[in-house]
Parts: C-alpha cells; sequence; structure tokens
C-alpha cells in the first residue's frame, strides 16, 4: 500500500511549482495585453535605444517563426504540442519537487510559458510578441514575450540540471 503521507508531501512541494508556473503565466497574459493595448502591429518604442525597444508583433510560427508561412495547420500543431508538454510536466513535478528543486524550478517556468504561448494560439490565433532586441539597424533578434522567456531559461536550467546535478542525484540514492 503506498504511503500517502509521502504522496501528500510530494503533491504540496509540486503545488509551489505549480504556482511559479502560473506567476509565469499572468505576468505573460497581462504584459501581451498591455502591449497590444497600447501599440499598433509593427509599431515601436524606444527604450534602451539603440538596443531595446517594445515593438508589437505576431508570430503565426514557433521560436523565431519557425514554421510561420505554413497555411495554418501549424497553429494547431503548436496547440497540440504545447498541452502534451504541459500535461508531461504537471504529471512530472509530482514526481521531482521534493528531490530536484531546479529541475523543478526550470520545468515550473517552461510551463508558465508553454501555457501562455498555447493561451495566444487559442484566443488569437497566433502568439504576441513585443521584446525587441537590437543593435541599431545592424542587428536584430527575434522579437518575443514573457512566456518565450520562461521557456528559455527554464530550458537552461533544465540542462544545467541533466548535466551537473542529476549524476550526483542518482549517486545519493
Amino acid at each position: 500500500m503506498p504511503n500517502t503521507n509521502t504522496s501528500t508531501t510530494h503533491q504540496n512541494k509540486a503545488i509551489g511549482y505549480y504556482l511559479i508556473a502560473l506567476a509565469v503565466l499572468i505576468f505573460d497574459q497581462i504584459s501581451k495585453y498591455y502591449f497590444e493595448s497600447i501599440l499598433n502591429l509593427d509599431e515601436s518604442i524606444d527604450v534602451i535605444n539603440p538596443v531595446l525597444n517594445w515593438t508589437l508583433a505576431y508570430n503565426h510560427g514557433a521560436a523565431f517563426s519557425f514554421m510561420a508561412d505554413q497555411g495554418g495547420w501549424q497553429k494547431w500543431f503548436f496547440v497540440i504540442l504545447g498541452l502534451v508538454v504541459a500535461g508531461y510536466i504537471i504529471s512530472h513535478l509530482r514526481k521531482i519537487a521534493h528531490t530536484a528543486k531546479l529541475l523543478a524550478f526550470g520545468l515550473a517556468l517552461v510551463l508558465g510559458g508553454a501555457i501562455g504561448n498555447v493561451l495566444d494560439r487559442i484566443l488569437h490565433g497566433h502568439v504576441i510578441d513585443f521584446i525587441h532586441v537590437h543593435y541599431a539597424d545592424v542587428w536584430h533578434y527575434p522579437i518575443f514575450n514573457i512566456a518565450d522567456i520562461g521557456i528559455c531559461v527554464g530550458m537552461a536550467l533544465v540542462v544545467y540540471d541533466m548535466l551537473f546535478l542529476e549524476k550526483k542525484r542518482q549517486a545519493k540514492s
């Protein structure tokens, strides 16, 4: 018979990471709503000239506009992919929240970001982006959003955990 106290403890720890994901999601959605309400599509506001603008853009594809020109089917592909990833992370966080804190934190960031971009695709048919990092007119990084930051930082933490911490956890068990 499973130990219900251990199971409850794991779920309680996972709730903290679900709340982190929820915070990323809320901040992402509020920021997108704000920038969409003050900017027109492709309009820019200088923040730190010549390296940072707020620029409203719509991304119909994935990262770096991957598959943006595919005629619309990619919207549902990325919605389904995002939901599958979110479902996996939600269930996986219950199992690891007590033993792999950095991994769990990274996955929580990815979860919040993934759900934020999935919501955009469902509600708007595209992802709303507004953070534009560039150097004058010489170099432009693809415009992104808070969800993308959560996904990228979260994945960097997951990779760091896999490379440097996973072996230590395995050695202890």
